[in-house]
């Protein structure tokens, strides 16, 4: 292991000791400040992340990547925003999870503690520094945030601004720190640091997700890819049915919770198949059909690949189904297990499908595009879990948390 990582595992896990005998009036003070200095930041961060962008874009990152990277005042008051949210979210740290009054006097309780040093391996999106760093204070532990080489500048300012702020408050600032970008040895050290950091998440695309769970040591909680489906059913409203498809894939098409393919059922494609082909098209996506989809010219043919593809951009996968039961098989073929939505007026329908198919969420006559910690009310998330121990769909506060059984007695013995 590199010294880089070592000696800041180190000083994260001093730092979280410090951490944990925090109040939570103490950590939302920690917080509020960050808000309040990264507004205070924005220009010195949107001048950071310029450069980062143009070194991007002479480098040919395609325009879906570089929109993930980019930041402007807008998006830092967002996620400075998001900051201030996880302040008011309630203490996880204390919460009694369940307890009980042994037959022998025993009181045992069951309660919420923090994880320790938690370290997040991500790519892109400079706002997941932010984020990361917000929930990992709040639940109590120290972050190690290992961000791409791409966001360097961005994420180096981020962080310089945070850890100021939290040493003003009267907390160490190695509570929150930044690992080098610019050696790939970095993450390999970070997800093998088993005995001084207690949990690593990867945030990004497949190939990191698939490096980190394979190679980490360090417990590893998995945040998938987004291959999302929608599916319109025969008794499904088609203008509600419209109106979601087109939420879910266009109203951001570069993240996560954005549709990547379309399932029609064949009792109402005549129909629907023009309206929808129109529409998409008009906005710019690129359709990969089959052949009943492929009957237009705006569309070209699908094959297996894209069925499995997460585009994160302006295309989608389409197919005409003969049957719930046939769409629930598809998105059970190519799901990344994140989400899946169906439009229908049919409730049996409804219950067929979230029972049939296996993923974090399942929308009912909704957009995908609200799988997000912020939408479900959790506050800023860490990133949206597609595997099924311990976590799962978009994890908060809770999810950073370990627990501790504590057992009080009045001198029993056994």
């Amino acid at each position: 292991m590199g010294t880089e990582v070592h000696d800041a595992a180190l000083r994260a896990r001093d730092a979280a000791r410090v951490l944990a005998l925090a109040t939570r009036k103490q950590k939302d003070a920690a917080l509020e400040a960050m808000a309040l200095a990264l507004v205070a930041g924005t220009d010195e961060i949107v001048a950071a992340n310029a450069e980062d962008v143009a070194e991007a874009r002479a480098e040919g990152t395609p325009e879906n990547v570089i929109d993930r990277l980019s930041l402007d005042a807008d998006r830092v008051a967002a996620f400075a925003q998001g900051v201030r949210d996880v302040a008011a979210l309630p203490d996880p740290i204390g919460e009694v999870v369940r307890g009980s009054t042994l037959p022998n006097g025993l009181q045992l309780q069951q309660i919420r503690v923090p994880m320790g040093v938690i370290g997040m391996i991500y790519e892109g999106r400079p706002n997941v520094t932010a984020d990361a760093a917000a929930i990992c204070l709040k639940a109590g532990s120290s972050s190690l945030l290992r961000g791409s080489r791409s966001a360097r500048r961005s994420n180096a300012v981020i962080v310089q601004i945070m850890r100021a702020a939290v040493e003003s408050v009267g907390l160490p600032a190695d509570v929150i720190q930044a690992i080098s970008a610019d050696d790939r040895s970095t993450s390999t050290d970070l997800m093998t640091a088993r005995g001084l950091v207690d949990l690593v998440i990867p945030r990004g695309g497949a190939g990191l997700i698939k490096t980190v769970v394979e190679q980490s040591t360090v417990p590893v909680i998995e945040t998938g890819t987004g291959n999302v489906h929608v599916y319109v059913d025969k008794d499904a409203d088609l203008q509600m049915a419209l109106s979601i498809v087109m939420n879910s894939k266009t109203q951001r098409n570069s993240v996560c919770n954005a549709a990547e393919s379309l399932l029609v059922h064949q009792a109402i494609a005549d129909e629907f198949l023009p309206q929808v082909v129109a529409a998409l098209s008009d906005a710019g996506v690129l359709i990969h059909g089959d052949e009943r989809f492929a009957a237009f010219d705006a569309v070209v043919p699908a094959t297996e690949v894209d069925y499995a593809t997460e585009f994160l951009a302006a295309e989608i996968s389409a197919r005409v189904v003969d049957s719930i039961d046939e769409a629930i098989d598809h998105v059970r073929r190519f799901t990344s297990g994140h989400t899946e939505a169906i439009v229908t007026g049919s409730i049996e329908a409804a219950r067929r499908f979230t029972m049939g198919v296996d993923s974090a969420a399942v929308m009912v006559n909704a957009s995908t595009r609200f799988t997000d910690g912020g939408e479900f009310g959790f506050g800023a998330e860490i990133g949206i879990s597609t595997q099924k121990l311990h976590a799962r769909g978009p994890m908060g506060l809770t999810e950073m948390t370990t627990t501790t059984y504590l057992v009080t007695g009045t001198g029993q013995i056994r």
